[in-house]
């Protein structure tokens, strides 16, 4: 064991585990392209690209770069009366990249962050136009948007992480996607019913991510639009996820044409190098923000708002992106992922094998032993996580087919067994 796990890891409080008896993670001296080099000196290939984020591979060139020099100049200023280039620059580039007027951005540190800050915006939109009473947020079963106080709410209650809460934090209201006639019916007489005490309507667009990688169709989300248009309540799209070509357009809510009122996003932005996120409003929003009275500010400001070295890194990654080589890449890896992963699906347990962009997913009948099955695709030199009843694998947008083909040849071996 290194030194330095030995001596910190009696002080370190690790995520979305037990306390006692866990396994000992793995220590990663250094990372490269698609791989994690460990201490002992095995390489493993990164299937779930840092939990989604490091979409052009780990250590590009071109973000180091610019982080570097960002560094040199200034790493950090507060956003409360002071301004900096890369904040500035990234502001305007989002908003050309991202559809519609989708066009003004609040900058924060973490993807859980932006989704209270959007449904912050939502409920003071309304507060700010005279409306009162409309406090609460409609989510779907199999829904995640986060881990703070109020994204635990917006949650799945019963699939999700935070049962142990029930009673802690508001009660929402939650629905079934309106994925036929039946549940589209169904989501309009509650909407009739309760849409006077929704701000919005909050949902993933095309995949549900962490609450089970729960795939639907672009139809769902065009239903979506027109309801929260029909009832007047705000529709708030979580691209956290999704954002930045994961699922084969640069936005999933691209593959529906429709545009939200609200967009959170995170996770890929800086190239998983650096902290950010950010919650992004339409014009309409805004407008009832714009104001001179003090009362209708969005009182909000994260310290680390707008940090200079992650708005560097985000910048560097969007030049990376538009020189629109990640879409041959996705394509390539969605039918390799096709290809790799089919004959998982005559497995026993196994019950659904679904790809959409560079995201594979085999779904089982029970959830995974995942320290086990963890420690089998370590032994095939892979970094896979699987979470509840599925292994996924949304590797970084650069690897290649050899690599590809190595995770989901992983995949096969470690359910075989």
């Amino acid at each position: 064991m290194a030194d330095w796990l030995q001596e910190g890891e009696p002080h370190v409080w690790r995520p979305y585990q037990p306390m006692k008896g866990a396994a000992q993670p793995l220590a990663v001296a250094r990372t490269d392209g698609v791989r994690l080099y460990l201490e002992d000196g095995r390489a493993l290939v990164d299937g779930i690209a840092s939990w989604w984020t490091a979409c052009h591979g780990y250590n590009h060139p071109h973000i180091a770069k610019a982080v570097t020099e960002q560094l040199a100049r200034a790493p950090h200023v507060m956003f409360g009366g002071l301004a900096h280039e890369q904040a500035y620059r990234l502001a305007a580039r989002l908003a050309k990249l991202l559809p519609g007027d989708l066009g003004h951005i609040f900058f924060a540190e973490s993807g859980s962050v932006a989704v209270e800050i959007a449904m912050k915006m939502a409920v003071q939109y309304w507060l700010n136009r005279g409306v009162a009473g409309r406090t609460k947020f409609l989510s779907f079963r199999g829904g995640y948007h986060g881990d703070t106080l109020a994204t635990m709410s917006v949650c799945d209650p019963e699939e999700g992480m935070h049962g142990l809460f029930k009673g802690v934090f508001p009660q929402q209201v939650l629905a079934d996607l309106p994925r036929d006639d039946a549940s589209v019916a169904a989501l309009d007489a509650l909407l009739a019913e309760q849409a006077g005490g929704i701000a919005a309507i909050l949902v993933e667009p095309l995949v549900q991510g962490a609450g089970g990688m729960i795939f639907h169709e672009p139809e769902v989300l065009r239903r979506l639009r027109r309801l929260a248009d029909k009832h007047e309540v705000l529709l708030i799209l979580d691209e956290i996820f999704t954002g930045f070509g994961r699922t084969g357009t640069m936005f999933a809510m691209e593959a529906a044409g429709i545009e939200p009122d609200i967009v959170t996003l995170s996770k890929a932005l800086t190239g998983g190098t650096l902290p950010l996120s950010a919650a992004v409003a339409n014009a309409r929003v805004f407008s009832a923000f714009r104001s001179e009275d003090p009362d209708k500010a969005l009182m909000h400001g994260p310290t680390f708002m707008a940090n200079a070295l992650a708005c560097a890194a985000a910048n560097a990654s969007l030049d990376l992106f538009e020189t629109g080589a990640w879409k041959a890449d996705v394509a390539r890896i969605e039918a390799g992922l096709r290809a790799g992963l089919e004959a998982c699906r005559s497995l026993p347990g196994v019950v659904d094998v679904r790809v959409l962009g560079a995201i594979g997913v085999v779904e089982l009948d029970r959830p995974v032993e995942r320290g086990p099955l963890c420690a089998r695709f370590v032994e095939l030199g892979c970094w896979i996580r699987p979470m509840g009843k599925v292994v996924y694998l949304t590797p970084p947008l650069v690897i290649g087919d050899e690599d590809l083909a190595l995770l989901t040849g992983a995949v096969r071996r470690g359910l075989e067994r």
